[in-house]
């Protein structure tokens, strides 16, 4: 047994376990590092009591956030589109037209709601399912890591 410190977590997984334990308390069921489309992956995707669907980039830095060229292309995957950043981040310069979450790995608290845009029926149907799927397969990971359905 090795007595070495456990490697700190990154802060885009601090940031995103903070925020999946937010989703939690207001009902959401969140998987991490979803993909909703062939080229996309999102941090956090919660799916929500009543069907809704939210995504949640987190952006540990203002390095982070300038890189992301591809946030936009989550929009037509969600109801609503939110930015989860630390305490520490310059909150200004996130578009002000989409929501704003501040978090740490102990929880997170949403600043400014991002806008409403539903989805059409047949692809919330389609990224309910695939949600389901995604979090089937991680449990099953965890319980059975030899396991086929892993590779």
């Amino acid at each position: 047994m090795s007595n070495a410190p456990m490697p700190s977590p990154r802060p885009g997984v601090v940031l995103a376990r903070g925020v999946a334990r937010a989703l939690d308390g207001f009902g959401f069921a969140s998987v991490e590092e979803f993909t909703p489309a062939r080229g996309l992956r999102v941090d956090v995707m919660g799916l929500g009591p009543k069907g809704e669907l939210w995504v949640v980039e987190c952006k540990s830095s203002l390095a982070d956030f300038r890189a992301d060229g591809k946030w936009q292309g989550y929009l037509p995957w969600c109801d609503r589109f939110f930015w989860a950043v630390d305490d520490a981040f310059p909150q200004e310069v996130l578009p002000e037209d989409t929501g704003l979450i501040v978090a740490d790995s102990f929880g997170a608290e949403i600043l400014r709601m991002a806008p409403q845009s539903p989805l059409a029926p047949a692809r919330r149907k389609v990224l309910t399912r695939k949600f389901a799927v995604h979090a089937a397969r991680r449990l099953h990971a965890l319980r059975d890591p030899q396991s086929r359905i892993n590779g």
